[in-house]
């Protein structure tokens, strides 16, 4: 079901919750929001880099969203003061703009990008081996890029990402530490805690070898993002992640939506006028489920 489609099934509901009594109006305009939301204001999640500029963006994004698939970054700009879309082969596109370790003319920038548009998460880069006093100064940074990013209607999460030094072996347990003492350093500033989602940790090869998130903290990171994410980036999200949960979370928030909406017209018949909205519902819920899923349809015995 195509977007004009949708659009006109929202206003044709609109317009009858307005012929019915209050309490059930509110009702059904309630429901529309997460449904407008989910189909008809879709767009890529907005990611915003901060901290360390250490590992390039490109080896970053690739580790992060396209493990085993560099030729998606290979276009991208080594440093992007800008929003700027990348696209993940055939799953999806994300927006992203890069203020990690930028000068006072990149960080106007930034900040004006901000302004136009808020990031729905920020994730902030750290060594393994930062001393405590450039922790201080890049979470300094942090908290001005987010209050930059919240100034208006946005609500920007945190995402911390340890990475170990290059060329050098992992250790776990130092890598442990460091994760600990950044989720303390964040938790434990009144501007960043109500904001902090995860800190994880990136296995970081040699060389020009890429990075890559572990299995477990990898769809962890992702079965996050496609929960925290607002309505209108958690389609495109789910369909990078491939999250199976957040599709199930999705699709039963569309039966929850589209059940109630029906409750309430059903509860305030209008005879004949009501029957091809209720219809068109039914199967708007099913297309949207189908969507969410696209051919990662998850079949369950019962």
């Amino acid at each position: 079901m195509n977007p004009p489609s949708l659009l006109q099934i929202v206003e044709r509901l609109e317009g009858l919750a307005g012929k019915l009594p209050s309490r059930i109006r509110k009702a059904v305009l309630s429901e529309l929001t997460p449904l407008k939301q989910l189909f008809l204001q879709q767009r890529p999640p907005r990611f915003l880099f901060t901290g360390s500029s250490r590992i390039p963006l490109t080896r970053i994004i690739h580790g992060l969203f396209a493990p085993g698939d560099s030729t998606q970054t290979r276009d991208l700009p080594l440093r992007v003061s800008r929003w700027h879309n990348v696209s993940l082969s055939e799953r999806g596109t994300i927006s992203i703009l890069d203020a990690r370790e930028a000068d006072d003319s990149a960080s106007n920038q930034v900040r004006d990008e901000l302004k136009f548009q808020s990031a729905d998460v920020i994730f902030f880069l750290e060594e393994e081996q930062t001393t405590r006093e450039l922790e201080s100064r890049k979470l300094d940074d942090l908290i001005t890029y987010l209050v930059w990013n919240n100034a208006s209607v946005g609500d920007a999460k945190i995402i911390g990402i340890i990475t170990p030094p290059t060329g050098q072996p992992i250790v776990s347990d130092a890598t442990d530490i460091t994760a600990t003492r950044l989720k303390s350093a964040l938790r434990s500033s009144p501007m960043l805690r109500e904001h902090v989602l995860e800190v994880l940790s990136l296995s970081l090869a040699r060389g020009a070898e890429p990075v890559e998130v572990p299995s477990r903290e990898a769809q962890k990171l992702m079965s996050t993002l496609a929960r925290e994410l607002p309505n209108q980036a958690r389609m495109e999200m789910i369909r990078i992640s491939q999250d199976v949960e957040g599709q199930r979370e999705v699709a039963q928030a569309l039966i929850k939506s589209t059940t109630a909406i029906c409750a309430a017209i059903g509860a305030q018949p209008i005879p004949l006028a009501d029957l091809p909205i209720l219809t068109t519902l039914q199967l708007m819920m099913v297309a949207g489920i189908m969507n969410d899923g696209r051919r990662n349809y998850v079949c369950e015995r019962p």
